[in-house]
């Protein structure tokens, strides 16, 4: 079975922008591996730019990201539903990160992130495989 790796916010943003940690996404963007990333995590990507730099800013960056070797999921299962839910009833986080860590349950993923202050405690309570970027 292919391993899939899901990108979060985070990781992308540190991409796009060239931050620390993006030579490792742009490593995992350049070889086989899968790479995917929900929508409404992608989402999370465009409103942040769009409220930093305005909409063409936004716009340029989501064309941008379409043409990138990352399979956006618009949809989401039933076992993925209820994941999200009971994740995000369980811990202090937001929509996107219990569909981000419900994405990779389901699709048994490793997570592309740095955001350790909201997801270390998680990692090790919901055994979810991660790749800290930085």
């Amino acid at each position: 079975m292919e391993k899939i790796y899901i990108l979060d916010a985070c990781a992308l943003i540190a991409y796009l922008t060239d931050e620390p940690g993006s030579d490792i996404v742009a490593e995992y963007l350049r070889n086989n591996s899968r790479v995917a990333m929900h929508k409404l995590n992608l989402l999370e990507v465009y409103y942040g730019f769009y409220a930093e730099q305005g909409k063409e800013c936004a716009d340029n960056i989501l064309r941008d990201v379409k043409k990138l070797k990352i399979e956006i999921i618009d949809n989401f299962s039933d076992e993925m539903f209820l994941q999200a839910g009971r994740l995000k009833a369980s811990y202090r986080i937001s929509l996107a990160d219990s569909m981000l860590l419900a994405q990779a349950m389901v699709l048994n993923a490793a997570i592309l992130s740095s955001d350790h202050h909201e997801l270390d405690e998680i990692e090790e309570l919901e055994q979810i495989k991660f790749l800290w970027i930085r």
